[in-house]
């Protein structure tokens, strides 16, 4: 299983590199950022609706996921807050790289604890998150830029970024991967909270900053359904 893990892993890191490298050299349009943006928010929405809700909800411990989501809700508010703060006292790029990192490393345990959850449920978060790291690798890079980051400075960053959620699942699923009962239940709470998080205070909440237009809006739908049909049409077990 592990291998398995770090196999599916390499999507988000390779994504997150690809867009990255994209923007270094040529920044993407705000229109073509937030249209990325809004697929990249339905696809996600999508992964939640789909494989992770269903999972609470069969494993019958409210408590547990009562806890776990009250843990991702504070801890997604407070990386918001120490963005803000950095953001506040420093004009240097390091801060923002620093909560992005943060940002993708939580995303990347969540890869590993949903291949604990199951083959299928890892493989569709996998799919989710690997789009959301395009459209955060593209972001990054241009808000770099903004910044005067050099070219250099900016391809090193991604690199390293890219490289957090790797980690991350390898360590969620050797931590957490193992995890029955009412733990499991705690953690995929944590995971919808985060997955809320990240689809309406990141995603949609840049997306938006762009004046937008019928064709971008859909794209949001077009990433929800494609990820639901693609769950209909796949073999399971």
């Amino acid at each position: 299983m592990l291998g398995t893990v770090l196999l599916y892993a390499l999507a988000p890191l390779l994504a997150m590199g690809t867009g990255g490298l994209i923007a270094a050299f040529k920044p993407p349009s705000p229109k073509l950022g937030s249209a990325v943006q809004h697929f990249a928010a339905g696809v996600v929405f999508s992964a939640l609706a789909v494989e992770i809700l269903p999972d609470i909800l069969h494993q019958d411990a409210p408590l547990a996921a009562l806890a776990g989501f009250t843990a991702g809700v504070l801890l997604m508010l407070g990386l918001r807050q120490a963005g803000c703060r950095i953001e506040k006292t420093s004009s240097s790029p390091l801060g923002m790289t620093l909560i992005v990192g943060a940002d993708v490393l939580i995303d990347g345990v969540l890869i590993g604890v949903a291949f604990g959850a199951g083959a299928r449920e890892g493989l569709f978060v996998t799919i989710a998150l690997a789009v959301e790291m395009l459209s955060l690798g593209l972001a990054t890079a241009a808000s770099l830029a903004r910044a005067d980051a050099s070219r250099t400075r900016i391809i090193v960053s991604i690199l390293v970024l890219a490289i957090m959620p790797f980690a991350g699942a390898l360590a969620g699923n050797l931590l957490l991967g193992g995890l029955k009962g009412g733990w499991m239940e705690a953690v995929l709470a944590f995971a919808a909270a985060s997955f809320l998080y990240l689809v309406t205070e990141e995603l949609l909440k840049e997306a938006h900053e762009v004046r937008e237009a019928p064709w971008m809006t859909a794209l949001f739908f077009a990433g929800f359904i494609g990820l639901l049909l693609l769950d209909m049409v796949a073999p399971t077990g």
